[in-house]
């Protein structure tokens, strides 16, 4: 995401703090700019339109309001998705927010926040995989380890809070078992 002026910033986190009271139905540009502090026309230059607003407010929450911790081996991936989940579970409508963003493809925002990480912890702890092979489990864990799956989880299979957190770690954990013995000693 490229570096934002202080009033973009104030923007998107008006927005932002707008869809987690209100959802995304009910947040005028009005609102918007009255939050943030700013004429309703400077919202429309930053941001000409709702789908512009949207896009660049879900990168912004994903790197704000759902920032990840540091991970020191890829076998803390299953913990830190299973925190992914509770995080996404705290703040339905920005989870909302993110994963309709990342289905159509976010300019700026990584669709897979820690798939760079997970990539080079395989590389750097197993470096007897393969590429397809790193390249797949990098996948499984960046789609485990996103706001897709929490929405996916709890519309599609009605599952709650504490379930939805135990099928992506439990499903993470599944990815790695496989190669848990190919480790390279320390």
């Amino acid at each position: 995401m490229a570096p934002l002026n202080k009033t973009q910033e104030s923007i998107l986190s008006a927005y932002a703090a707008l869809v987690d009271e209100l959802g995304t139905d009910d947040v005028s540009f009005r609102l918007i700019a009255r939050r943030a502090g700013v004429g309703e026309r400077t919202v429309f230059r930053a941001y000409a339109t709702r789908v512009d607003l949207l896009m660049a407010t879900a990168a912004w929450i994903e790197q704000m309001a759902f920032a990840r911790r540091a991970c020191a081996s890829i076998f803390d991936a299953p913990l830190l998705i299973r925190e992914a989940m509770h995080a996404y579970d705290d703040r339905p409508e920005l989870a909302h927010l993110v994963a309709e963003a990342s289905m159509r493809g976010v300019d700026g925002a990584e669709p897979a926040p820690r798939g760079a990480l997970f990539d080079r912890l395989l590389r750097e702890e197993i470096p007897s995989l393969d590429e397809a092979e790193r390249r797949t489990i990098v996948a499984a864990l960046s789609h485990l380890d996103s706001a897709v799956t929490w929405v996916s989880l709890r519309r599609e299979l009605g599952m709650d809070r504490a379930d939805i957190a135990d099928a992506a770690a439990w499903a993470a954990e599944a990815v790695l078992d496989p190669v848990r013995d190919r480790t390279r000693r320390r």
